[in-house]
């Protein structure tokens, strides 16, 4: 799977790693529900530094199609309602 983090680039991640990020994607959402702004800035930190740890970078000039985009480090809880789809920003 292709994984795009808005503002980085790309990365492959295997579809063995979903349920380990669903993890963190499902706290993501249960905070963003309770408006817990820290709770959510720090849970999205661990998704992101968790897709960067698995996943392998693929090459600036890459034109992959993304299957998954998630939001850049600095999105505020706001512009990350605007991204899920049901079930949150992974999924599954």
């Amino acid at each position: 799977m292709i994984v795009r983090i808005m503002g980085e680039g790309q990365v492959r991640l295997a579809d063995s790693h979903l349920t380990e990020l669903n993890k963190l994607d499902d706290e993501l959402l249960a905070e963003m529900e309770n408006g817990d702004g820290p709770g959510f800035r720090r849970t999205l930190n661990a998704l992101l530094s968790k897709v960067r740890e698995l996943g392998v970078p693929l090459p600036d000039d890459s034109l992959e199609p993304s299957e998954l985009i998630l939001p850049a480090p600095e999105a505020t809880l706001e512009e990350v309602r605007g991204l899920l789809t049901g079930g949150g920003l992974i999924p599954g």
